[in-house]
């Protein structure tokens, strides 16, 4: 049915699939069939849901390495994508027992704060919402993060010495829900990442990524045989 079209390559990554009332008609099948084979498609990464706006064929799973600091509009551009962000917000703020536990500042100092969508050929692709230690970027409120990300630019001026990384599957927030396109019941792939620079926390950045559209991977040479 769906499947033989997509994997017969009448239905290439990115093409619209018909509405379910289309499908219906067109297979002469029940709504809730149809429903329940696009859900399944959908969680097995075969096709992309677009709330209130339709189902695509996916692209091939997008693949990172968790373990590098890198920046995303570099990746896209190395797939020959095309990347494009939006900047939700960029605000300062008093620092909260959270925030200051984060960035390990004290409570109640200022922090910078900004939360981006990357997208890969139109495709919301990436949630980056990031505190950032002003100690180390005070002009950061004031880039243009549609032209520039924020990695690229604190690359270019703080010289990172670590990075730690958490990975976890995790439902959406509403909001992270509406602004990837997704459903609330979608997972998602959550990394957290924190930098320092000499001992201390430069940025700690939590990115969200639609779980069918998005993928890491690990490889270590090990040094000798069996080892």
């Amino acid at each position: 049915m769906i499947t033989g079209r997509i994997y017969s390559g009448a239905w290439p990554p990115r093409y619209k699939i018909p509405s379910e009332s289309e499908l219906v008609e067109e297979f002469q099948v029940s709504r809730m069939t149809v429903n329940r084979a696009l859900r399944e498609l959908s969680l097995e990464g075969v096709i992309v849901r677009m709330q209130g706006i339709g189902s695509f064929v996916a692209e091939p799973k997008l693949t990172s390495t968790v373990l590098e600091v890198q920046n995303l509009a570099d990746e896209i551009l190395a797939r020959g994508g095309v990347h494009a962000s939006t900047v939700v917000e960029i605000t300062g703020l008093t620092a909260t027992q959270e925030v200051a536990e984060q960035l390990r500042i004290p409570v109640g100092t200022e922090a910078l704060h900004s939360i981006i969508v990357h997208h890969e050929n139109g495709l919301p692709l990436q949630i980056e919402d990031r505190l950032v230690n002003p100690a180390f970027a005070p002009d950061y409120g004031g880039q243009d993060f549609t032209r520039l990300t924020p990695n690229k630019y604190l690359s270019a001026i703080i010289p990172w010495t670590m990075a730690e990384h958490q990975v976890e599957a995790a439902l959406p927030a509403a909001w992270e829900a509406q602004l990837l396109g997704i459903s609330a019941s979608d997972p998602c792939l959550q990394i957290r990442r924190r930098t320092f620079a000499g001992g201390q926390v430069v940025t700690a950045v939590r990115l969200v990524f639609p779980g069918s559209r998005y993928r890491i991977e690990s490889r270590q040479i090990l040094g000798g045989v069996g080892k």
